[in-house]
């Protein structure tokens, strides 16, 4: 497996569950610098039409808090690069349920000639914030 130098993921990261845990740690394991962009609540209320459960201050906090975290910046924006432009990665990591979307296709297209690669970590399907709020609300 290919290490790289500096690494960059972004969430919502509401709710925190063994789902975020399993990207951050699989992010970790190709990188040696993991820096998280986590969605502040007005972003998300503009491209979720969502009210995060959990403040941004609260879930920066949580996952600022993991060892396998170097670094957490507020997400305000979706172009990633910008985001490379601010931050310098070599690898954009991202869950696998992204992979073939136009949205990253295009973002794949866009970070190539930087020689940024984008690597797609499996995506925990046992459990997501949505399946935690429908069980609460069925509880």
């Amino acid at each position: 497996m290919k290490k790289y130098k500096v690494g960059y993921t972004t969430g919502v990261f509401d709710l925190f569950h063994v789902g975020h845990l399993n990207i951050l740690e699989k992010s970790k394991e190709i990188c040696d610098t993991l820096i998280v962009a986590v969605c502040t609540d007005e972003y998300v209320q503009e491209t979720k039409n969502l009210t995060p459960i959990i403040s941004y201050e609260d879930r920066a906090r949580i996952i600022a808090s993991l060892k396998c975290v170097d670094k957490v910046v507020p997400m305000t924006y979706t172009d990633k690069l910008r985001a490379w432009e601010e931050y310098k990665f070599d690898v954009l990591i991202s869950g696998d349920d992204w992979k073939g979307s136009e949205r990253y296709n295009l973002t794949e297209k866009q970070l190539a000639p930087l020689g940024v690669d984008v690597y797609y970590v499996p995506y925990t399907k046992s459990i997501s914030t949505t399946m935690i709020k429908e069980k609460l609300k069925n509880n």
